[in-house]
């Protein structure tokens, strides 16, 4: 903490006394931005101290900051993209993503699912957009082998639309030697090319992944352009301010008269990007929080 960012980002103060950090397009792989000199996406959160650090970053005199953060947005476009009916179902409904999954898989009602059973079905869902076998499952869950592979097995049994669409989304990748994702941008797979077993087996769970995280990350650029068109055609270039793209959220800097509202504008915004273009009709759930500083959103 101490030499990564209390030391280092007093020197990235200019004369305005603030920090401007460079955003990249083309930094990430799976296409969100990157930012760097300093990253501002990295900033600590799990920490007493490391909220103190966010707490630094504080909304301009009279102005207030707005936080808007997509909710499972990989776990959505995998159901967009897979159309697997009982994942597309749990996000219709709006019953809580690994809840739903825990009660489809352990086969009960959602009221009956335990905390452990919710917690073993997390494991799995973000695990498996990432290629995960049941080794890795079984560290994941921490759990013995056989456990991890009885589940497994009854996942792959439930979510079976979803599992074809990996090993169609692996295919597809090997033939092609890139991914696409729901907007039609590709990644190239250089790795499936590896004359090394697990260089290869690294390149598959890259191709597996990419399509969803890439989705994801275009969600986030076309709610930035979303956003802006809405400050623009209201007039509010002069009271609306977007500051940072951090992961699945965007922090806007608003002027404290027209915060609230705007914030409940700018979510409706952002949970139609896809709706408003035809990509999909699945709702989009986007959560917002106001506050004075970056550690109090």
């Amino acid at each position: 903490l101490l030499s990564t960012y209390v030391d280092l980002l007093p020197s990235f103060v200019k004369e305005d006394g603030k920090i401007h950090a460079h955003f990249v397009q083309t930094g990430a792989g799976t296409g969100r931005f990157s930012c760097e000199d300093p990253n501002l996406q990295n900033l600590p959160v799990k920490s007493e101290l490391g909220k103190r650090i966010r707490d630094a970053f504080v909304a301009s005199p009279s102005h207030t900051l707005l936080s808007c953060d997509y909710a499972q947005i990989d776990l959505r476009a995998a159901a967009i993209l897979s159309k697997d009916p009982h994942l597309v179902e749990i996000f219709e409904k709006g019953i809580d993503v690994h809840t739903g999954t825990a009660a489809r898989v352990f086969g009960v009602e959602e009221s009956e699912v335990t905390s452990d059973m919710r917690r073993k079905a997390k494991a799995i869902n973000f695990g498996i957009l990432y290629g995960m076998g049941v080794t890795a499952l079984k560290e994941g869950m921490g759990v013995e082998r056989k456990e991890a592979q009885e589940f497994y097995d009854q996942y792959k049994a439930t979510f079976v639309r979803l599992m074809e669409y990996l090993e169609e989304v692996k295919a597809y990748a090997w033939k092609h030697g890139h991914t696409v994702t729901l907007l039609g941008r590709e990644r190239e797979v250089p790795l499936l090319k590896s004359p090394l077993p697990f260089l290869r087996a690294q390149g598959e769970r890259i191709a597996i992944n990419a399509p969803i995280q890439g989705t994801s990350a275009d969600i986030l650029k076309l709610s930035m352009l979303d956003a802006d068109e809405y400050i623009q055609k209201n007039k509010l270039e002069d009271k609306v301010f977007l500051l940072l793209q951090i992961h699945d959220e965007l922090v806007f800097e608003i002027e404290g008269s027209v915060a609230e509202k705007v914030g409940n504008d700018l979510v409706k915004v952002l949970e139609n990007v896809l709706k408003k273009r035809n990509f999909s009709e699945l709702p989009l759930v986007v959560s917002k929080s106001l506050g004075e500083s970056l550690g109090s959103l």
